[in-house]
């Protein structure tokens, strides 16, 4: 029975100590001091249940921090990787686009050409029909000028002839009126 009151003794004490680290300390500090009550909890040689209890979560909680923080570097470098993988196919696709574009460039050069030398012959081509065009458009443009000139005549008849029968109108309502009274 002694050793159970004794072992109800430690506990509180154990747990105390385990519960003293402040998370206001510095993380280099607080892990020295982790590791020296591990220490010293496992070099104290007692047997009690206690220990060995906190002993074990003491350690099963660094073997997770341990798992953790592997596996945290391990998820940077696959990372580190991926970028350096992400890198290499940005640059291998941006070679490939302006090879892509040299060809594109080459492509317009020589289209430009062709299209130049095609206006040049058409220019040619064009000109004498443009002639001929210009030449029926001359001859139009004379014929309806001629039709409109006879027709001005037409009409600076007709105004004469009108103005003659208004006076001639004139006189014959002034005889009229004149017989009339």
């Amino acid at each position: 029975m002694s050793s159970l009151l004794s072992h109800n003794k430690d506990q509180p004490h154990i747990k105390k100590t385990l519960s003293d680290s402040a998370p206001t300390s510095s993380t280099a500090t607080s892990r020295s001091l982790r590791h020296e009550r591990l220490s010293r909890l496992s070099s104290s040689g007692s047997s009690d249940v206690s220990s060995d209890t906190a002993t074990n979560h003491a350690e099963s909680y660094f073997l997770r921090r341990e798992n953790r923080l592997s596996a945290r570097k391990k998820a940077e470098e696959e990372t580190q990787n991926d970028y350096k993988k992400m890198y290499e196919k940005a640059l291998s696709s941006n070679q490939r686009l302006k090879s892509r574009l040299e060809t594109s460039k080459q492509e317009l050069v020589m289209i430009q050409d062709q299209l130049q030398r095609a206006q040049k012959g058409n220019l040619r081509d064009c000109g004498s029909t443009m002639l001929e065009a210009e030449k029926k458009e001359n001859v139009n443009l004379k014929k309806e000028i001629k039709d409109m000139e006879e027709q001005l005549k037409v009409k600076a008849e007709l105004k004469m002839e009108n103005q003659r029968l208004k006076d001639e109108n004139g006189a014959l309502i002034r005889v009229i009126t004149k017989l009339s009274k």
